[in-house]
């Protein structure tokens, strides 16, 4: 399996905009791999494929606010 390689710098800055309560378990488990875990938390990750596969997971509870 190839798997690419994000550039240097490349970031992505996520905000968590809805609460996990009442969503599966691995969702909630995917905010906590993302660092989020409470409501209007942001975190800047790095832009890999892993973490646009978790943000798209949780896309309903959280929001892509600047991508660098």
């Amino acid at each position: 399996m190839v798997q690419r390689k994000s550039q240097d710098g490349k970031t992505v800055m996520v905000e968590q905009i809805g609460s996990p309560i009442r969503n599966s378990r691995i969702q909630h488990a995917t905010l906590k791999g993302l660092g989020l875990n409470k409501m209007r938390r942001r975190r800047i990750l790095k832009d890999t494929l892993c973490v646009r596969g978790m943000i798209a997971k949780v896309r309903h509870l959280v929001r892509v606010i600047d991508e660098g």
